[in-house]
């Protein structure tokens, strides 16, 4: 069903740019490592230790948090978007996948470097089982094993760590996604978010539900009305790690008390 295929100089600029893609020989050596390794809960703790008071946390299960939002974005990202916008498949496995986290000046500086680069395409009439294996091979295979192990090494709620991931999927679609110029490129994401949340089916998650559906809240009037935000079901903790205190702009401390 896979078939090898590249990217384009423009399309790699943007994975390599703003959805901060790279190879494994670029890896941050000293702040990084295998995915795989970081299951193993001795590993995991050392580094979530290691972190906290680099990143201002008060505590492991806050770090755990921000790390993994941070990481959402990373695989989510580059994955989704080559998926989507390019029609081309990168295998986000515990194998192929390394865990970056250099956080320099109060902000995450970590890119998200891949064993294997090269995408891979699918034979005619085959894009939605290939479109499943690569969403099975992303979050069943790479995100549910890392936030299983952060939450049993932190105490985290794993609900948090896949709200983490939802909301990072939605502002992929509703924001990035959204602003691209050819008409054919949005109808074809716009199509597979609607699958995301619709469709897929709760084993691609390797849960008993589908978290991007679940954790979906309705837009909430703000502002007299003036815009609209769609609030979290859970908060991600990042207040607590910041100096002065902030908040994220879908946090629901910060929801409107009648709309709770």
């Amino acid at each position: 069903m896979n078939l090898a295929c590249t990217f384009s100089e423009q399309e790699w600029a943007l994975l390599a740019g703003a959805l901060r893609l790279k190879s494994f020989a670029q890896r941050d050596s000293q702040r990084s490592l295998a995915a795989a390794d970081l299951l193993d809960e001795a590993v995991c703790e050392h580094l979530l230790l290691n972190l906290t008071p680099i990143i201002g946390s008060p505590s492991i299960a806050v770090t755990a948090s921000l790390l993994a939002k941070r990481l959402a974005f990373l695989a989510t990202g580059a994955c989704l978007y080559a998926m989507s916008v390019y029609d081309k498949g990168l295998l986000l496995s515990l194998d192929n996948a390394v865990i970056e986290y250099g956080h320099d000046e109060g902000l995450w500086t970590s890119s998200l470097p891949l064993q294997q680069l090269q995408p891979c395409a699918y034979a005619p009439g085959e894009r939605e089982a290939w479109r499943a294996m690569i969403v099975e091979t992303l979050f069943a295979g790479l995100l549910k094993p890392l936030w299983q192990t952060f939450a049993r090494v932190s105490g985290v709620s794993v609900r948090i760590l896949w709200d983490n991931t939802a909301v990072r999927v939605y502002s992929l679609y509703e924001k990035r996604m959204a602003k691209l110029e050819a008409i054919e490129l949005r109808e074809r994401c716009a199509a597979d978010f609607a699958w995301l949340l619709e469709a897929a089916q709760p084993h691609l998650f390797g849960l008993d539900y589908n978290p991007l559906r679940h954790f979906r809240r309705p837009l909430t009037p703000v502002d007299d009305g003036q815009r609209s935000v769609r609030f979290r079901r859970t908060c991600c903790f990042y207040y607590q790690a910041s100096n002065p205190v902030e908040y994220c702009s879908a946090c629901p401390l910060l929801r409107p008390k009648k709309n709770r």
